[in-house]
């Protein structure tokens, strides 16, 4: 099987699995985070555009929010799927890999695998976490939570473990600060960053819009 039906069949399969997802996380932002990757895959030299290609893809596959915490299930799922397809071991094993070290688990949270294709896919994934976009899918997160939009009296923690991340049920608007306004200076690749500068200060923007109507101000 060529690698063009394999990506085909990728796709088919994500849409597929992912039909009934989170708004946030469904088939959309597989999509933008597939359009992220290529983008930026093309200022780095040396990048395999198809090992790119099929972790943006699965890189959400079952994403571990919606299985319990299990971190497990996602790259076993990509892995039979790959298997199917016929892709050699040595791919699937860096897609697995790319899976498992993708995700911003709290502050204290360190990679055991390092690649140029996850530093693509991870920037392409946390582009779509901060921005408009990203401000929306916060927010429908956190009402698929049934979480506070602010509480004044519960402040953001970032010292979290990363046990304490996943178990959080803090305000929405505490997330920007536990996770979403610390990713521009987390980015990996030149382009990444650039575009997340942007990004980011349109959340800041925003968050200074918030505060002032919370406040009755304008």
């Amino acid at each position: 099987m060529n690698k063009s039906q394999i990506i085909e069949n990728t796709k088919e399969f994500v849409k597929t699995t992912l039909k009934n997802a989170e708004g946030g996380h469904d088939y959309f932002h597989i999509e933008r985070v597939y359009k992220n990757a290529l983008s930026i895959a093309k200022g780095e030299k040396n990048a395999n555009t198809f090992i790119v290609v099929l972790g943006a893809l699965l890189h959400d596959i079952a994403d571990s929010k919606f299985h319990n915490g299990d971190e497990t299930i996602g790259p076993k799922v990509a892995a039979e799927f790959l298997r199917n397809q016929k892709v050699d071991v040595e791919i699937i094993e860096h897609v697995q890999k790319i899976i498992e070290n993708i995700s911003f688990k709290g502050g204290n949270f360190e990679q055991n695998f390092k690649s140029l294709e996850l530093d693509i896919i991870q920037d392409a994934d946390r582009l779509d976490a901060i921005g408009a976009i990203g401000i929306a899918r916060c927010f429908n997160y956190g009402g698929f939570k049934n979480r506070a939009l602010y509480n004044p009296e519960i402040k953001p923690n970032l010292n979290m473990t990363k046990e304490e991340y996943k178990k959080s049920k803090a305000p929405t608007i505490n997330h920007f600060y536990e996770k979403l306004l610390l990713l521009k200076d987390r980015m990996n690749t030149e382009t990444g960053k650039k575009i997340a500068t942007q990004r980011h200060e349109f959340m800041e923007l925003f968050l200074s819009q918030f505060y002032g109507e919370w406040e009755g101000k304008f």
